[in-house]
């Protein structure tokens, strides 16, 4: 939903993702309501034309939002446009500022600990991608940190694993 929230760029709403008819959310919408989102709602993040993101809102239960609840989100996603802008603004000139750098080095880790994952498991970059989230947010655990564990081989997700859960946890 943020990704189309962003590209699209306009709101994507969706009050009820069990009775959804998005096919193109297959990698997202069923460890969503495994973990029980229910509803959720994608923002676009921007300053003028420029698109730097979006925000997303999820819900455990369905359900349209409000309109104060709408008018809400859309003024979050504006603060969080006039952040990074102000974030960025101290930064030396052609280079991001660290505090967003953060964020980069977040989907770097990411993006490296979501390929193993697809190696170890041999499924697609997108499940991949979902499992790691979704231990992530099983585990009540920061992705980068599930991440990082995974690229540091702390963390394997395999099907030699004793737990039962397809994860080995270090002895």
């Amino acid at each position: 939903p943020c990704i189309d929230a962003s590209e699209l760029d306009r709101p994507v709403l969706e009050p009820d993702l069990v009775a959804a008819s998005r096919s193109g959310w297959v990698a997202f919408s069923g460890p969503a309501i495994d973990v029980g989102v229910r509803a959720v709602f994608g923002f676009p993040v921007r300053v003028g034309a420029a698109r730097l993101g979006a925000l997303n809102l999820h819900r455990d239960r369905p359900g349209p939002l409000t309109d104060e609840q709408h008018r809400d989100a859309l003024v979050v996603a504006g603060i969080a446009a006039e952040l990074i802008l102000l974030l960025q603004a101290n930064a030396p000139l052609g280079l991001l500022a660290k505090e967003l750098e953060a964020g980069a080095s977040f989907r770097t880790v990411v993006h490296q600990a979501t390929g193993m994952v697809s190696a170890q498991l041999d499924v697609t970059l997108e499940e991949a991608l979902v499992r790691l989230r979704s231990f992530a947010f099983g585990n009540n655990r920061p992705l980068a940190n599930v991440a990082r564990d995974v690229v540091e081989r702390i963390l394997s997700f395999g099907p030699s694993s004793d737990s039962g859960d397809g994860v080995e946890y270090p002895t």
